[in-house]
């Protein structure tokens, strides 16, 4: 029972971790990424569709992405999110077939607001590890007529190491994701 919480816990918690780079991801640095449209929904005939499911994304320079629908249609609504998306700063032109995305130089000012943005997102990241260690440490509790207490105890320590080990890894992350961003 007590494996059973703690193997939730951990997965849980590694899927957080997943989702926190996920999201750093989406966080520009220098040169164009597809993964910092990932997020982006486009809105395809009344409903918000991701941007993938509607098109191809090629890097073509470092600061260029070539963004080419599989419905020509779709351009004008692409054309739209993307010029829609907060903090991108991406200026998207539309020749008829393909949406051509050029992203601006990052300024100093620009990389340190991004910084500050990681920061926000990695703290909700690790808010919600500590979340997941609430509940499982409430799970850990219900238990308590059916385990010895120092079984309790022994899995709490675990619990508690588990969760630092994933904030640890948020850290270790958010660390990385701060210097790509300032490397000018």
């Amino acid at each position: 029972m007590i494996a059973d919480v703690l193997a939730d816990a951990g997965s849980r918690m590694d899927r957080a971790v997943e989702a926190a780079k996920d999201d750093f991801a989406t966080v520009r640095t220098g040169r164009a990424n597809p993964q910092l449209f990932q997020k982006i929904l486009v809105d395809y005939y009344g409903t918000p569709t991701p941007l993938s499911q509607l098109a191809s994304l090629n890097n073509t320079e470092a600061r260029t992405l070539v963004v080419t629908p599989y419905d020509k249609s779709a351009l004008k609504a692409i054309e739209e999110a993307i010029r829609s998306t907060p903090n991108l700063g991406a200026n998207p032109t539309n020749d008829g077939s393909i949406v051509r995305v050029t992203l601006p130089e990052l300024t100093e000012e620009r990389r340190k607001e991004f910084v500050k943005i990681v920061r926000t997102k990695g703290e909700d990241a690790k808010v919600h590890v500590r979340g997941i260690r609430r509940k499982s440490k409430d799970d850990l509790d219900a238990l308590k007529g059916e385990v010895s207490d120092d079984d309790l105890a022994r899995a709490e320590k675990e619990l508690d190491a588990l969760t630092r080990a994933h904030v640890d890894a948020i850290d270790d992350a958010l660390k990385r994701k701060e210097a790509e961003l300032l490397e000018v």
